[in-house]
């Protein structure tokens, strides 16, 4: 059974942003799918459906490699 989590992400300004996210977090084991609601410049909302829960520091991890930081849910 899948499990889908939103995580908020700021910093991200457009499709190249989104891309970058996408495909760090697409890296985690388990990940199955990630759709980003693009806010330019704001706070965007980030869905990551997976086989189970992630470990939110290793979300962390993934979203700072791609340039960008998890803001406080």
């Amino acid at each position: 059974m899948s499990t889908t989590t939103t995580y908020s992400v700021a910093g991200m300004t457009c499709g190249h942003c989104t891309s970058a996210v996408t495909e760090e977090l697409s890296k985690l084991v388990g990940v199955q799918d990630v759709k980003i609601d693009l806010v330019a410049g704001g706070t965007s909302a980030v869905h990551v459906t997976s086989e189970s829960a992630l470990d939110e520091a290793a979300v962390r991890d993934a979203v700072d490699e791609a340039g960008y930081e998890l803001a406080a849910s």
